[in-house]
């Protein structure tokens, strides 16, 4: 049967990665890795990087996966399940076509598999086709607990919750109840439209590489700061990948 190692590889910075990672990598015989053209040729480029670091037999293969915009606008669900099922459909015939079945495939997920991440439900739609596949999921340092760690803070404040969430649903405000709001997929930079007067924000991009930026203060002090720096940097790199930690301001 085929086998499928989903690794979580950290976000950037290579001594991130775990000795679980390292070892699934240097089982794998064929690596898909994705495409999403020019402007990410970067991530690309530091995966890549990752397995000519930690492989040491140079006998595997690496087989690129186009990988489809997702349709803007209508309903953003039923887009997101179109898309998913384009690729699925992808990942099925590379699969089929490049893998044997003796032989282990392997992706590599940014961070980790179980966070704001598709490839598991995308491969789950692979198997529902019918393919059958064996399924291992090594989880990775993920860009949450990086950015705590670069601004030296604990996520949670003493008794309080963490909710993670997404710029799409932080422009309906920040949520009523919540201690510790962490952002991810902020296209839109949400934070922007926030009118809470004593909200702080440690924000981070590129966390885990050598173009890392970080920001933080009360976000009426720093917001438009942060929307120069990221403009900036994304103009600079084609891309950006960042998130932030949104908490109201202590007594301390």
């Amino acid at each position: 049967m085929r086998k499928i190692f989903v690794i979580g590889i950290g976000v950037g910075d290579p001594d991130q990665m775990t000795i679980q990672a390292i070892k699934a990598l240097n089982q794998v015989d064929v690596f898909f890795i994705p495409d999403k053209g020019s402007e990410k040729a970067a991530l690309r480029d530091l995966r890549t990087g990752i397995c000519r670091r930690f492989i040491e037999n140079t006998c595997y293969r690496m087989i690129d996966v186009d990988i489809p915009q997702r349709a803007a606008g209508g309903d953003y669900l039923a887009g997101v399940d179109e898309w998913h099922g384009r690729l699925a459909a992808i990942y099925s015939r590379l699969f089929e076509q490049e893998l044997a079945d003796d032989e282990i495939g392997g992706i590599l997920v940014w961070g980790d598999p179980a966070i704001y991440d598709s490839t598991l439900r995308i491969i789950e739609r692979v198997r529902a086709k019918g393919l059958a596949l064996e399924i291992e999921v090594i989880p990775g340092i993920s860009s949450i607990q990086v950015l705590a760690a670069r601004h030296r803070i604990a996520l949670n404040e003493i008794g309080e919750s963490v909710l993670l969430t997404t710029g799409r649903k932080l422009a309906d405000g920040f949520p009523s109840g919540a201690g510790s709001v962490v952002v991810l997929l902020d296209g839109a930079q949400a934070f922007a439209g926030l009118s809470e007067p004593d909200l702080e924000i440690f924000w981070g991009a590129y966390l885990g590489t050598e173009d890392e930026i970080l920001l933080s203060g009360k976000l009426a002090d720093v917001g438009e700061e942060i929307k120069t720096v990221r403009r900036d940097a994304r103009e600079k790199h084609g891309w950006i990948m960042d998130t932030y930690l949104l908490r109201k301001a202590g007594p301390s």
